[in-house]
């Protein structure tokens, strides 16, 4: 068994479970029943992942949710070191996230599956907005595809063709 005082990986990020639950399979024989969590895993400095998975007990679900977290691992550009740099929605199915930046001190306007995945990216300051489906994996995943979406201003000013202080004005 692996001993989780000395796993590097284990001091350097957060864990939040966002969902467990039962998932049942209907076989010839009877029902098979499994478990399946969603779990967010992130440093709050800018980094974050998410990730899912099933098994037969919840622990077991878990730990394969927190590895797929740590594989599927985004950097997050913040502006302040506490905010996003310009409006974005992201969508997953019929969910859709909207996140705009917001001024210092706002805190963190967001809820469930939204709250966890901004809160472990390190955003302090935000304001969303879920439109259409509030499905908690399909929510978590559309703020995950909006923070992918995000541009740097110094990407942006590259993109056209000009300085970063042009495009911050």
């Amino acid at each position: 068994m692996q001993n989780r005082n000395n796993d590097p990986k284990a001091k350097l990020f957060e864990e939040q479970v966002i969902e467990v639950k039962s998932v049942v399979k209907v076989n010839k024989g009877g029902r098979q029943r499994r478990f399946s969590a969603t779990v967010v895993v992130g440093d709050r400095k800018g980094k974050v992942g998410l990730g899912m998975g099933k098994a037969n007990e919840v622990p077991d679900a878990i730990k394969k949710a927190i590895q797929a977290a740590n594989k599927n691992m985004i950097k997050v550009h913040l502006t302040d070191n506490r905010t996003i740099a310009h409006d974005v929605i992201g969508t997953r199915g019929a969910a859709k996230v909207m996140l705009k930046p917001a001024a210092a001190g706002t805190g963190v306007i967001a809820g469930g599956a939204v709250r966890a995945v901004l809160e472990l990216a390190g955003i302090r300051d935000i304001l969303s907005k879920s439109l259409g489906s509030r499905t908690k994996n399909n929510m978590a995943n559309a703020t995950m595809d909006a923070l992918k979406q995000l541009k740097t201003p110094e990407h942006t000013a590259e993109l056209r063709g000009k300085t970063v202080e042009e495009i911050l004005g």
